[in-house]
């Protein structure tokens, strides 16, 4: 068993792969569709402070992540990291967090992709493109996980170049180089200015932070395939400097075109805003092609998502919190079980797009975005006491190959940001859910793990009898 574990578990993964499936993992749903809701809620200048503030939080937790994963590289990081420094309940809770974030972002990307089908098939109903899908992204799952590092490239350099281009188009069109399809003049920076600079305010900016960070979810995979990365010493380091850079690019140029394209009124979730916009520009069969691409990014994304979520179930069996039946590989050596019980967001899927397409999205996406956070808030804090317990046994700094910039200020600021975010949601009725839902999750997570607990130490009285 534990050469079948070994062998799953090498390192192969090289820079190009640790950055596109980083990359992966944040452009696809968030992007795509959430942005469409933010702009609706804040207003197209509301739009770019709140993403400007989520690159900030972005930036300080992968400092922090960056020291931890380089001084210990990790199949699972953070909730081994939280363990080790937060206590091993919180670990235990943090690993089951992070696989309620891409489990539930799986239920939010499939009924995103249904979508983009709809603009092809609007008489086909969503949750028949939901199964489709759901069956598409388990067998490519399933069949081999040789050749994941590398589809994942590929389809992570699709939505790059599509992103690159979209901006250069777009930032065309607004300035009249492109003409508009209904030959309405450029609209310039008017629809930016047009509702003033905070239509509702400063509170929407707040509410929306969730969704925003969630848009940004996925730079955090660099830690989980720390532990299957060659020379992470070296390797880790430029995955993150260059992940946050061009996220910061593509995010904030993005949102820009598309706030400038886009009225506020227009904005919403049921289509892509990157269709909208290519529909308003003149270009032939521009809207279907970045359809297209969406498409398979949102595909690309719930990919990794279903990856990253069957490597915790793996990671949690393989310290021995969960039954030794998630940690069994396949002959392929994929871990069937840790990828079926994940699986389970593509029923949320179906039961989101039968129920209410436009309103359940936007909580899913609520839920998967508090999940995060969360987990976001114990790489700041576990990094903070990593820190300071190295300095307390007298270590030099110089032992640290990848250090985060201005401690305790990074972690501390880190921290306080996604909490804030949190609270957020509480003022947000369409995702006030997340707290619902996400508060319980965690005290039956503390729960559990405290029951397994006493269950494990019941164990050896028994068979010592």
């Amino acid at each position: 068993m534990q050469t079948e574990q070994n062998g799953q578990l090498q390192r192969t993964m090289k820079t190009r792969h640790l950055i596109m499936l980083s990359l992966g993992g944040v452009i696809g749903t968030g992007l795509f569709f959430n942005t469409g809701y933010i702009i609706s809620t804040t207003g197209a200048a509301g739009t770019l402070l709140a993403y400007l503030i989520g690159a900030l939080v972005v930036w300080l937790v992968m400092q922090c992540l960056g020291e931890l994963s380089v001084a210990m590289p990790e199949t699972g990081a953070f909730h081994v990291y939280a363990t080790r420094y937060l206590g091993p309940a919180t670990g235990y809770t943090v690993a089951w967090l992070y696989w309620l974030t891409w489990t539930v972002a799986l239920g939010s990307s499939f009924t995103a992709a249904g979508f983009c089908m709809q603009y092809w098939f609007p008489q086909v109903p969503v949750w028949v493109w939901c199964v489709v899908f759901c069956a598409v992204i388990f067998a490519l799952n399933v069949i081999s996980t040789r050749f994941f590092a590398e589809g994942e490239f590929w389809f992570s350099l699709v939505k790059v170049i599509t992103i690159i281009a979209f901006i250069i188009l777009g930032g065309a069109a607004i300035f009249g180089f492109i003409p508009m399809q209904d030959g309405s003049p450029a609209p310039g920076l008017s629809n930016i200015t047009a509702e003033g600079w905070f239509p509702h305010g400063g509170l929407p900016i707040l509410m929306t932070m969730v969704a925003v960070n969630f848009a940004f979810s996925g730079t955090e995979l660099i830690g989980i395939a720390a532990g299957e990365t060659e020379n992470p010493h070296k390797v880790i380091p430029v995955a993150i400097r260059t992940t946050i850079a061009r996220l910061i690019i593509f995010f904030i140029g993005t949102v820009f075109v598309l706030a400038a394209l886009i009225p506020m009124q227009q904005a919403g979730v049921e289509k892509s805003p990157f269709v909208l916009v290519f529909e308003k520009v003149g270009i032939p069969y521009a809207a279907d092609i970045v359809n297209f691409v969406i498409l398979t990014a949102i595909l690309s994304a719930a990919n990794s998502g279903l990856y990253a979520s069957g490597r915790m179930l793996w990671s949690l069996s393989n310290e021995k919190t969960l039954p030794r039946c998630f940690a069994r590989v396949n002959k392929n050596g994929v871990p069937l079980t840790a990828l079926s019980v994940s699986m389970l967001g593509g029923v949320l899927a179906l039961f989101s797009s039968v129920v209410a397409p436009d309103t359940v999205f936007v909580a899913l996406s609520a839920i998967s975005g508090f999940a995060v956070v969360a987990v976001w808030i114990s790489i700041c804090a576990s990094h903070f006491v990593f820190r300071r317990r190295h300095l307390q046994a007298g270590k030099p700094l110089s032992d640290l190959h990848y250090r985060a910039p201005w401690y305790p200020l990074v972690p501390v600021l880190g921290f306080v940001l996604c909490l804030v975010a949190c609270i957020g949601l509480a003022f947000d009725p369409s995702q006030r859910i997340a707290l619902y839902c996400g508060l319980p999750f965690v005290a039956l997570c503390y729960g559990a793990y405290y029951f397994t607990q006493n269950m494990k130490t019941q164990e050896p009285e028994h068979v010592a009898e």
